[in-house]
């Protein structure tokens, strides 16, 4: 792990952290001393159990979530004391999907893609006419083409409120990256699905990464999607980094060291009974 930490170094960085953390007002250290460089060309799966900071985590990164202590730099600039027009800046470079799609529901398909796109049109008449829903030719070419990577430009006139699950999500991604955007952030995005629109989503994140040559960071706790699709995996325990390393390096006693009682959640899609005897969800030998 530490010849891999050296590597990275090396390469330029998208993210980098040190001595992290977020305390709420009400005293809960959601995050502590984390110090992580990600680099521009990574894949990386943040896992844990629900509650262990990867949310808080990933929202520092756009400033959804203001830290309390410790310094992230994204591209080499500190976004934890950034404001104003420098921040709307940093979030300019993010795009983010969460666990709930935030389509509008009224909207057709592309027009919810072409949300993504308003900061490019901030001109008064620009403006204007997307509000009335009326955008230039190259705009709807851009969306049709961010819909077609994520194969989905044949529902670009269904309204979202028509799609699946993981449809929503597939257009939820295209939104994103309307936004051009520099590193992909997503947090859980395949919780709520089934089996086969997980593994859609999973790979579309894939290709983006792979064709799009921009990091990828993505929240999970199922751990065969971690498996089959991170190269790098970063373990969060009570706010605390407690594994990173190579997905070859997440080992069974890894899995546990990350996941502690709460073991259920790294195998099932339910929460664990913390009594250790059963899991609310697929019953699992690793619960017992």
């Amino acid at each position: 792990m530490v010849e891999n930490q050296k590597m990275r170094q090396s390469r330029p960085l998208a993210v980098r952290t040190r001595g992290l953390g977020k305390t709420y007002p009400n005293g809960v250290a959601a995050l502590a001393d984390v110090s992580l460089d990600i680099a521009r060309d990574e894949f990386v799966v943040v896992i844990g159990s629900s509650g262990a900071g990867k949310s808080t985590f990933l929202r520092c990164m756009n400033r959804l979530i203001q830290p309390t202590s410790g310094s992230l730099e994204l591209f080499g600039e500190d976004v934890a004391r950034v404001s104003g027009a420098r921040l709307r800046g940093v979030r300019r470079k993010v795009g983010m999907i969460f666990q709930q799609f935030h389509l509008v529901r009224r909207l057709n398909v592309l027009e919810n893609v072409l949300v993504g796109r308003l900061r490019f049109n901030a001109g008064p008449v620009s403006h204007g006419l997307s509000l009335l829903r009326v955008f230039p030719r190259a705009e709807r070419e851009f969306a049709f083409e961010c819909l077609r990577h994520v194969g989905i430009a044949d529902l670009a006139f269904q309204r979202a409120d028509q799609l699946s699950g993981g449809q929503q999500q597939r257009v939820a991604i295209a939104r994103a990256l309307a936004q051009e955007p520099e590193v992909f952030l997503a947090d859980e995005p395949i919780a709520s699905l089934d089996p086969h629109s997980a593994e859609l989503v999973m790979q579309t994140l894939l290709r983006i990464h792979e064709h799009r040559r921009i990091p990828v960071i993505v929240n999970l706790h199922h751990i065969d999607f971690a498996q089959r699709f991170g190269k790098r995996a970063v373990g969060i325990s009570k706010g605390r980094v407690v594994f990173d390393g190579g997905i070859a390096d997440l080992t069974e006693d890894a899995i546990r060291h990350v996941y502690g009682e709460k073991l259920c959640e790294a195998y099932s899609a339910g929460p664990c009974d913390t009594s250790g005897e059963t899991c609310v969800g697929e019953l699992l030998p690793a619960c017992a």
